[in-house]
């Protein structure tokens, strides 16, 4: 769903869908299942070189830091479900409704990026399966898929394919616990023999590497989609949603981050958007073809969820004035722009960036209608951090 039906839902009071008023496990699960597979849609396949890049055996601690962060502008989130939706009821402050707004906006940058960053990531791993991996191949296949994505949505729609995020989610866990088990394992057969290795960061200034780590926060995005599911679910379920999709997302990649280490060195400080794929063959051959099966699946689900995000958000604030094929047809072009103008790593802290203005501007809704003086200087804390990373956020190299 995009970000403006939750505003239109809430003025005319609609309340669509069973599980608005019915609050069994089952619909927690669905509910749960959105931000679970926008956090895990790409940053379990690339957080690990990029954070061995910069951060080397301190990479644990990067992650912790990032996840800390997401988990704070996840208050954020929390905050505005439970007191800024009652107030888009009536007729809220000018302010609030400015920051909002613009905040749709910025998502809808955001959400562009995102398709180009989900389908290069998938032309990388689909490529390197087929010894075919090259910057000039990637963009070839990731403008193929674009413009199939686009040409189906323009002349079918985009809404046929979103039963693709539930199956990609299942798949996606399924290869992270694999690999997990397979690190675990791997792991304790160095320890054995007592030949532990951990990697070397590429040489950084400290200002390089703090950029660097402040242009992962894609990685954990997702957190705010419940913040717009108000026509589907009650308030406290979209809370409670998006507080777990964190705490599990948070245990899953630090367990990942942790485990992955003594296993870096087999790269021989070579870090790629697919170094994922040159680890789990040194784990376990027989997992390659799983994750790439998983890669290939998440990120085209994920694509077509932001693609369809993206364009109902296009559609709400031109007040329809661009239709819904018209929106899909405009995202397609400007995504095939950027696939040829970045690299992988570029549209990592580039989405990073477009997600860290949404945030802040979040934080900004929330000052506007906070009553508490601790809770405003935290937001104007949180926005300086997330103001820094939209603007000094840079990609690994």
């Amino acid at each position: 769903m995009h970000c403006s039906d939750e505003i239109t839902s809430i003025a005319h009071g609609s309340k669509k869908g069973d599980c608005f008023i019915n609050n069994s496990t089952r619909c927690f699960l669905n509910l749960i299942t959105t931000p679970l597979a926008s956090i895990f849609g790409s940053g379990f396949l690339i957080i690990i070189p990029i954070l061995a890049s910069v951060a080397g055996q301190y990479s644990i601690f990067a992650m912790m830091a990032i996840c800390l962060l997401a988990y704070s502008v996840g208050g954020v989130i929390r905050f505005n479900i439970q007191h800024v939706e009652p107030l888009l009821k009536h007729n809220p402050s000018k302010s609030t409704f400015i920051f909002e707004r613009s905040s749709d906006i910025a998502i809808i940058l955001a959400y562009i990026i995102s398709v180009c960053l989900y389908l290069h990531i998938m032309s990388a791993f689909v490529l390197s399966d087929i010894h075919m991996d090259s910057s000039s191949h990637e963009d070839i296949l990731t403008t193929i898929t674009i413009v199939v994505i686009t040409l189906f949505g323009f002349t079918k729609g985009l809404k046929q394919l979103e039963f693709l995020e539930q199956w990609a989610l299942f798949i996606t866990f399924l290869i992270i616990f694999s690999l997990i088990i397979g690190f675990t394992l791997y792991d304790l057969q160095i320890l054995q023999a007592k030949n532990l290795t951990f990697p070397e960061p590429v040489k950084h200034s400290y200002w390089e590497s703090l950029t660097i780590i402040a242009g992962t926060l894609i990685v954990v995005q997702g957190f705010e989609t419940t913040r717009y599911l108000g026509n589907k679910y009650q308030s406290k379920n979209r809370i409670k949603a998006s507080r777990w999709a964190q705490i599990i997302a948070t245990a899953v990649y630090l367990s990942f981050v942790a485990l992955a280490l003594p296993i870096l060195h087999e790269l021989n400080d070579q870090y790629d958007d697919n170094s994922l794929i040159a680890l789990t063959l040194v784990v376990s051959p027989l997992l390659v073809l799983p994750l790439i099966i998983a890669a290939t699946l998440s990120q085209f689900s994920a694509a077509v969820a932001d693609m369809l995000a993206a364009s109902g958000n296009l559609e709400e604030i031109s007040h329809e004035k661009v239709k819904e094929k018209w929106a899909y047809l405009l995202i397609g072009v400007t995504s095939i722009i950027l696939t040829w103008s970045a690299d992988t790593f570029e549209l990592v802290s580039l989405a990073s960036r477009a997600f860290a203005l949404y945030y802040m501007l979040q934080c900004f809704v929330a000052f506007s209608v906070s009553q508490s003086l601790n809770h405003k200087l935290l937001l104007i804390i949180l926005s300086i951090i997330l103001g820094f990373i939209t603007i000094f956020a840079i990609p690994a190299s």
